[in-house]
């Protein structure tokens, strides 16, 4: 399994944002992951398309930014123009959200569909084979540094098994509470794509982030 992680910069040190980014790009990064929240859709504001745009031009990660905004198709084209290469927008409030995935597809970037904690895998499955990745929240949306919430590994599980069904190309991203032992967890259960934040940049364990990086890489190397 090729396992991609993706360091989320919603809880790093803005003060010092190069030297995180780049210790994580040397820690093996292989996406950097940017959530972009309206204080709306979810509590708490972070950043917009200018951050991300001033980022872009010193990064060469994956740029997977996830979108926890309302009416997010009017702000796709701003976030296009940023940078992204996959935009993720929420299952929930997006009534037209096969126009949306869309929307994004027809920009030539990568599309995915996040579901909370308590949206069934059922609001996706006539979408599947229209998306990139599908992001399975393993907290609730808005805040950094939550606890994982494991009744959500059957969800991954199911996921994949649509997935397989389907003949489905489409990665699974987890995001929320993730450690050296849940992502072990959500890989056992299908997951391939990691989001990790306090863990990197919050914990007082590790000095360097790009340490931490690689503690996530060898716990899923040893699956």
């Amino acid at each position: 399994m090729n396992y991609k992680i993706a360091p989320s910069i919603l809880n790093a040190d803005f003060w010092n944002l190069e030297k995180e980014i780049k210790a994580v790009q040397c820690g093996g990064a292989d996406f950097l992951h940017l959530d972009v929240i309206d204080g709306q859709f979810a509590p708490s504001i972070s950043f917009g398309p200018t951050v991300i745009e001033s980022i872009r031009k010193h990064c060469h990660l994956v740029f997977d930014v996830h979108l926890m905004i309302h009416e997010p198709g009017k702000y796709i084209p701003d976030f296009v123009n940023a940078g992204a290469d996959i935009i993720t927008i929420h299952a929930e409030g997006n009534y037209h959200l096969h126009r949306l995935v869309h929307q994004i597809k027809s920009d030539n970037k990568k599309a995915g569909v996040a579901l909370n904690p308590a949206t069934p895998i059922s609001a996706i499955q006539y979408l599947i084979n229209d998306l990139d990745m599908v992001l399975v929240m393993t907290v609730n949306p808005g805040f950094g540094g939550q606890p994982f919430i494991p009744n959500v590994l059957p969800k991954i599980s199911e996921l994949k098994e649509l997935i397989e069904k389907k003949n489905a190309k489409v990665d699974i991203e987890v995001d929320g509470g993730i450690t050296p032992a849940e992502a072990k967890m959500c890989a056992d259960a299908g997951a391939n794509v990691f989001v990790v934040g306090s863990y990197i940049f919050k914990n007082k364990a590790f000095d360097d982030k790009k340490r931490a990086v690689e503690t996530i890489r060898e716990a899923l190397c040893a699956i």
